[in-house]
């Protein structure tokens, strides 16, 4: 593991803000990891200290550090690695992330990530503990039950729960998000990084956007995952993060639905209704690019 000292920390939020700015982000996230890491360049106490006594709480009372990025704080201070940055440096290998668990192997790891699109320990005890990890299939209940002790175990520092409530963007707002990205991709006007994953010659070839819809900002990238690949859907599959000015980061995937009333049209998936209803109240026809598909 990483050193997960406060110059460990501040030079990563900082490394964070200048590939930010490098790949064109809003001004106001760059802005907000450069003030966080100045805040911690300038701390004497340990965040390892502060932490421990005090949770996440204790990190969001330091000036310029919010939920989100007390979340990205707590992430390295556990792991020794910060997902959000991986991603968007192309370095990201989750499968590698979820091997570190015991009771998961090279082939449910895979299988974690292509079904459930997720990539840190913090979301995996999440799908843990709400069902999504139960349904996957050859997980029994013992195995489960195991993987959320380790994970509770290791993640069990304290830290302020995510409400169940929590706001989210509108289906409306995904789908413009997903059409920009597609269509900016397509003509070519993004920047483009070499993923580490599923591309052994190195070649930057996968466009990532980031963008603003009001207090949301969001970062698309097509799914580079192993099914998405075998399924000849890479290009369809949009993958976006996002989260509010005082939000924990959250994901969702947009496809091309195949099947249904809504077949040819595109859908957040798990929110399929609230996409029915988009398109019955006149919403932008957002279908897929030809040649995606």
């Amino acid at each position: 593991m990483q050193p997960t000292n406060n110059a460990f920390i501040t030079q990563k939020l900082r490394e964070m803000a200048d590939l930010l700015e490098a790949q064109e982000a809003d001004g106001f996230r760059v802005a907000a990891y450069r003030r966080a890491g100045d805040t911690i360049d300038r701390l004497v106490e340990p965040l390892e200290k502060i932490f421990a006594e005090k949770g996440q709480e204790g990190l969001i009372a330091l000036p310029a550090i919010g939920r989100g990025i007390s979340s990205a704080i707590m992430e390295i201070l556990r792991t020794g690695r910060w997902a959000a940055l991986e991603r968007i440096s192309g370095a990201l290998e989750p499968e590698q992330l979820f091997q570190t668990v015991p009771g998961i192997g090279p082939a449910l790891a895979q299988l974690i990530h292509d079904e459930l699109h997720i990539d840190t320990l913090e979301q995996l005890e999440m799908a843990a503990h709400d069902g999504r990890l139960d349904a996957l299939p050859g997980l029994g209940v013992r195995r489960v039950a195991a993987i959320r002790a380790v994970l509770g175990q290791r993640l069990g520092s304290r830290r302020l729960p995510v409400p169940s409530g929590a706001a989210r963007p509108d289906v409306e707002v995904l789908l413009d998000v997903d059409r920009e990205y597609r269509e900016r991709a397509a003509a070519g006007e993004l920047r483009l990084i070499a993923p580490k994953r599923f591309n052994p010659s190195g070649e930057a070839w996968l466009p990532i956007l980031h963008t603003r819809r009001g207090d949301w900002s969001f970062t698309a990238l097509f799914s580079n995952t192993r099914k998405a690949h075998d399924l000849g859907r890479v290009r369809d599959w949009v993958v976006l993060y996002f989260h509010g000015e005082h939000d924990h980061e959250d994901q969702c995937t947009v496809v091309t639905e195949h099947r249904g009333p809504l077949a040819g049209r595109r859908v957040v998936r798990g929110r399929e209704r609230e996409g029915e209803a988009h398109y019955d109240r006149g919403g932008a026809d957002q279908e897929s690019i030809e040649g995606e598909a």
